[in-house]
């Protein structure tokens, strides 16, 4: 499981909550934590899951630690960080002893989920007729959406260019993506998160059409060069990954000189209910401090 947990982050959506999960040897591993938030809206889930095992282990003798295993995940503040996880069975046993109504949707949801995983290891286009299909009912544009996968396609020959040199560490990945967005936007993914008001949400998932744009433009700048100097120190990919991403960025300043409008916009997609939520959390946190 040590290789497998080396694998990238992916976010499922229930009930308009995010949970984070990583396959591993083919199997769907979630976030203990985003589940109890999920079927709970409790503030602190994590304490939850805390008392949750303290209660279990006192009434039946149940050690829900034993369903988990830890996984790498990245954490609100873009750091990853061990965290429980479960498979689908493991999950099915611990919303036992969840008192929620919102259980037997979760359940249903959770067997979907399973399933759409074999379809789609049988057949890949599945997985981005769904992806279209989440991105529709989440309110995005077809336009932005074709930008959206399209962008994930030059993504992902981005990274194979990187794993056939030799990067392989998480870590790895995010220096050199911050190198591309550093040299296009002149943000960090950290920054350019704090920009657009974001914690543990993926950031192209709130980008605006151009924006996506010059994104794609600096990674597969990145990747064309990448393929022809055939890099091999981390220092030759950070030198890369610098020069593709000022690509972007030349092309970037020439259509704001045009339009005299920046493309780096602070705009988010957080629905109402989500932008709402963090308004009361914020004006909880200022009258604690007072």
């Amino acid at each position: 499981m040590e290789n497998d947990n080396k694998g990238e982050m992916h976010i499922a959506i229930f009930g308009g909550k995010a949970i984070r999960r990583k396959l591993v040897n083919d199997k769907w591993f979630f976030s203990v934590v985003d589940v109890i938030r999920a079927l709970t809206d409790s503030e602190n889930p994590r304490n939850y899951w805390n008392m949750l095992k303290i209660r279990e282990k006192e009434s039946s003798e149940t050690e829900l630690y034993t369903f988990c295993v830890q996984l790498k995940l990245t954490a609100e503040d873009n750091k990853e960080r061990e965290t429980d996880c479960a498979d689908t069975e493991g999950i099915l046993r611990i919303i036992q002893s969840i008192p929620s109504k919102k259980a037997e949707p979760f359940k249903r949801w959770l067997a979907k989920v399973g399933y759409e995983r074999i379809q789609e290891i049988e057949n890949p286009e599945l997985a981005q007729e769904r992806m279209k299909s989440i991105y529709e009912k989440k309110g995005y544009s077809k336009e932005w959406i074709d930008k959206r996968l399209r962008g994930i396609a030059v993504r992902q020959d981005l990274t194979d260019e990187w794993k056939k040199r030799g990067i392989k560490e998480n870590i790895e990945f995010a220096i050199l993506t911050n190198e591309i967005s550093k040299a296009t936007f002149g943000k960090t993914i950290d920054e350019y998160k704090k920009f657009k008001r974001l914690k543990s949400e993926n950031l192209r998932d709130h980008m605006t059409d151009l924006e996506l744009i010059f994104n794609m433009l600096g990674e597969a700048s990145t990747a064309e060069i990448e393929r022809k100097q055939n890099p091999q120190e981390f220092n030759e990919h950070i030198a890369v990954s610098r020069r593709g991403g000022e690509i972007a960025k030349i092309a970037r300043e020439e259509l704001e000189k045009e339009t005299d409008e920046s493309i780096i916009s602070d705009e988010n997609y957080l629905t109402e209910q989500e932008k709402l939520i963090r308004q009361k959390k914020k004006k909880k946190v200022l009258r604690i401090d007072i």
